[in-house]
């Protein structure tokens, strides 16, 4: 198992035990989106049972919540991240540190600010991780410089896997520092794997594979129950490329 440095060993608590959902969503089908069906609500029992199964709402204008459940589905296995070597030097040079929990709030609403795209983070989105972060089971984890907070993701956990749902930079490759900063201290944890959901071309580089949706749910089911609590201490960036290597490429 990886070592992170030396501190106070604080870490997150273990999420607080939920009753079940109000709400009965329907197994992933074969529909070739991913799309699992509409409705329901955004209730802590409803996302967490969801995470559980490897489903996620995804809001679209002008419909009730639609359910998603890629497949192919984007995971990053511990010990699997990939660091360039361009974003290497970045992270040697930077002098840039990272917490985790440290201002969940912040880290969401820059998620949510997407001028060429817009977003699919609703106040109805916002109001439920909110939630679920009181209940320890969403998290954040901060990129800073200084006292400026220039990156960082959001996510939640389920046992051993971490399910990211947005990041976001505001300077050159602070996301990417977040996502692997992130992988590792989940490594460090015990965590089995980061699901990046979507395999996009970024997230690949980044050393994302996609896996088949029965086997992503198979280990899933595995691993879905195992206690796994992250370091939150603030962490200088220039340890990752000690411990997840520098890549020639």
């Amino acid at each position: 198992m990886l070592r992170l440095p030396d501190g106070d060993g604080r870490r997150v608590p273990l999420p607080r035990p939920l009753g079940p959902s109000s709400w009965v969503l329907p197994d992933p089908g074969p529909d070739p989106s991913g799309l699992v069906g509409f409705g329901a609500d955004l209730a802590p029992e409803t996302l967490v049972d969801a995470y559980r199964r490897g489903i996620f709402p995804w809001p679209h204008e002008g419909v009730a919540i639609p359910w998603f459940s890629p497949n192919p589905r984007a995971i990053i296995v511990s010990g699997q991240v990939h660091v360039s070597r361009s974003l290497a030097a970045r992270i040697r040079r930077s002098g840039w540190e990272t917490t985790v929990d440290a201002d969940f709030a912040s880290v969401v609403a820059a998620c949510r600010v997407r001028p060429d795209d817009g977003t699919w983070i609703t106040d109805e989105m916002v109001a439920g991780y909110t939630r679920l972060h009181h209940l320890g089971w969403a998290h954040s984890l901060e990129v800073w410089d200084g006292r400026d907070l220039i990156g960082g993701i959001y996510g939640v956990r389920v046992g051993a896997c971490f399910t990211g749902e947005s990041m976001f930079h505001r300077r050159t490759d602070a996301s990417k520092v977040a996502l692997v900063d992130l992988a590792i201290r989940w490594q460090e944890a015990g965590g089995a794997f980061v699901d990046g959901q979507l395999p996009t071309e970024h997230l690949m580089r980044m050393g994302a594979a996609g896996v088949d949706r029965a086997r992503f749910l198979a280990w899933l089911a595995e691993v879905r129950d195992h206690p796994v609590a992250m370091l939150v201490e603030r962490l200088p960036v220039s340890r990752l490329t000690e411990v997840a290597g520098d890549d020639t490429s």
